[in-house]
């Protein structure tokens, strides 16, 4: 979607949408480019509610507030929805490995000295942490392919490689955690089961010694479908998402809430 298209064709599109007595409207963009605050930082929309007011071949306006409104990449909508109807749109979010969205503040409890406790939240601006459901290793080795996958970017550069598994629906972690004198007989790997429309299988990544590199497998139950030597560190969010990154995360959500049709048929009935 171009966005200097759009910027264009707004006035013409909210016109008779917004009151006569305001000057001005406001509209947010949810497209393949990451949202920002004012600050810079790369943010999480949160879903909302609107009406669609109208609907071109590339994008959906959808009204948001008395002067406010919502330009949906037609291409990335789950449902396209007709002029009229209410909507809750979801863009995409980052989220945690057990559900959450990433952007939730991280709480911790406190112990006073009268013995009560208190409950802090704390939250980082442009922070997104998706921390690998991984035990504290003794492995150096292996704490630092753990501390690269959660922070690493992937290679759309809005999420990290550990939001990529996410999506991916990483799930049923295991980790070989070696002592020092057995890093070459038992290298240190992470492994992951994931289910994609690119991939569905069990994704290993493992550190070899020897090129001190990276290598990643994927098996499909007991079968090598395939075997990637020597991935530098910054590459392997590139390899994970040419291998099991289907896309499929870019979707709005579009759910209709209410219909002109069923509105037309309460009326008829009373």
């Amino acid at each position: 979607m171009d966005r200097s298209i759009i910027r264009a064709q707004m006035p013409a599109l909210v016109a008779g949408h917004v009151p006569s007595n305001v000057r001005s409207f406001k509209y947010r963009v949810f497209d393949e480019q990451p949202p920002e605050s004012t600050l810079g930082f790369i943010i999480d929309p949160h879903p909302f509610d609107g009406k669609v007011i109208a609907t071109t071949d590339d994008a959906i306006v959808v009204k948001t507030g008395r002067a406010e409104f919502a330009v949906l990449d037609r291409r990335l909508v789950t449902t396209v929805p007709d002029e009229g109807v209410k909507v809750h749109v979801s863009p995409y979010a980052r989220r945690r490995f057990d559900g959450l969205r990433a952007d939730t503040p991280e709480e911790r409890t406190e112990y006073r000295e009268d013995g009560t406790t208190v409950t802090i939240q704390t939250q980082i601006l442009g922070s997104a942490p998706a921390k690998l459901p991984i035990l504290e290793p003794q492995c150096p080795e292996l704490r630092d392919l753990i501390q690269q996958l959660e922070e690493l970017p992937a290679p759309d550069r809005y999420r990290r490689i550990a939001h990529l598994l996410v999506d991916a629906g990483a799930k049923d972690f295991t980790w070989v955690d070696p002592a020092p004198d057995n890093i070459i007989k038992t290298p240190p790997a992470i492994s992951f089961s994931v289910s994609t429309a690119s991939f569905e299988g069990r994704v290993t990544v493992l550190y070899d010694r020897a090129s001190d590199l990276y290598v990643i497998e994927l098996h499909h139950g007991k079968e090598l479908i395939e075997r990637i030597d020597e991935v530098y560190f910054d590459s392997l969010g590139e390899v994970l998402a040419q291998r099991i990154d289907d896309g499929q995360w870019r979707q709005i959500q579009v759910n209709v809430i209410t219909s002109r049709t069923s509105r037309q048929r309460r009326q008829a009935a009373v």
